[in-house]
């Protein structure tokens, strides 16, 4: 998973106060009283900065609860008043504001917390997307956010308790490959956007129809659509169709790191110590190029990400039956201070948690 922020759910609205400018006292509806040739008038412009979404939460003035709620109520109402231009204008703006991320999932130190939250977001995205389905930002934003969930909250429960429940387990397992199939056609759709009949295109020929995308800003949309799609094959032992996809997903991301190879300080290159042992028809040791790929992610992070450490023990140190590197690594992970890069935090504690789990199974990972 990489170092990146979880995205802000619409509470941000009710829960943060900065740059906000609305009259209360139009926002009756939008109808032809309103409305002007299908514009609205000025007094009825709602502008929310995107600081406004990503500011702490809990801190807003007490004077600004009565524009807070009408606010809310304003979201409401334009969304109930179909065929109105300030819909369209609302939408794309709250679009823009949620999609522009923040902080405030990634530095939060209860993961709990956010994966209550979480979903909630996901699902406000979704809706946005109904009304803006060509929302590029949006569109981002939840391929990313339905594959962190996936992977951080409902694969790592499938793992841990595996040993105790298998049939719980296997479907958690499949929800998890259902979230990112979710989150990889977003991410299809969001490559869509400025190249149509991309989807298609690239299952024809992947790497020939990726030679396109030219532009490191399309690099997250083709690392996040990789992970995803990465992820959901990763679920589908069993699936010889979905399994056949994978040189699609090395080409996304092979081309991802192409055009931006220190993407999120390092992010490609934690992919790549996980991937590499499974790539297909590479010359030399594949698990000397997962190394390779951890001292970059070390050095792209200096050190502050547990992610790097965790994956070479799970796919190198396992795979060579090296208990003691095993055990250096995930202790090296653990001992990373999560709050050292409070923008990291989050991710972080998670790989800690994992680091803690497979600890806890030395003896079952390793013959002696």
């Amino acid at each position: 998973m990489a170092a990146s922020a979880f995205v802000l759910g619409v509470w941000g609205l009710l829960l943060h106060s900065r740059t906000l400018e609305v009259d209360v006292g139009v926002w009756q509806g939008c109808d032809g009283a309103h409305c002007i040739d299908g514009i609205a008038p000025p007094e009825m412009r709602l502008v929310i900065d995107s600081a406004f979404l990503t500011t702490s939460p809990l801190t807003f003035p007490w004077p600004r609860r009565r524009a807070l709620a009408a606010l809310a109520g304003s979201v409401l109402v334009v969304f109930a008043q179909s065929g109105c231009a300030v819909k369209r204008i609302a939408v794309n703006k709250l679009g823009d504001a949620i999609a522009s991320g923040g902080t405030t999932y990634a530095s939060d130190d209860d993961p709990e917390l956010v994966r209550s939250a979480v979903p909630f977001s996901l699902k406000l995205m979704e809706s946005l997307l109904e009304e803006s389905p060509k929302h590029r930002g949006l569109l981002l934003a939840a391929c990313k956010g339905f594959t962190e969930y996936s992977f951080a909250f409902v694969q790592e429960d499938a793992d841990e308790i595996e040993g105790t429940n298998l049939a719980e387990a296997t479907r958690l397992r499949a929800r998890a490959r259902r979230l990112d199939l979710r989150a990889r056609d977003y991410g299809l759709r969001g490559l869509e956007v400025r190249h149509p009949g991309f989807g298609k295109a690239l299952r024809q020929n992947p790497r020939a129809t990726l030679q396109r995308i030219t532009s490191a800003k399309e690099v997250p949309l083709l690392y996040w659509t990789a992970a995803s799609w990465g992820e959901a094959i990763s679920l589908s032992k069993n699936n010889p169709d979905l399994i056949a996809d994978q040189p699609i997903v090395e080409a996304l991301i092979d081309r991802a790191y192409l055009l931006t190879p220190d993407f999120e300080s390092g992010a490609i290159d934690s992919f790549l110590i996980t991937y590499e042992p499974s790539r297909q028809g590479a010359k030399g040791d594949p698990l000397a190029r997962s190394r390779e790929h951890f001292a970059r992610a070390v050095a792209l992070s200096h050190g502050q990400l547990a992610g790097p450490y965790v994956s070479l023990a799970e796919t190198v140190s396992v795979q060579k039956q090296d208990r003691a590197e095993f055990t250096s690594l995930l202790n090296h992970a653990l001992a990373i201070n999560p709050d050292a890069r409070p923008e990291w935090r989050l991710e972080n504690l998670l790989m800690q948690r994992r680091a803690r789990w497979l600890l806890a199974r030395v003896d079952e990972l390793f013959v002696e």
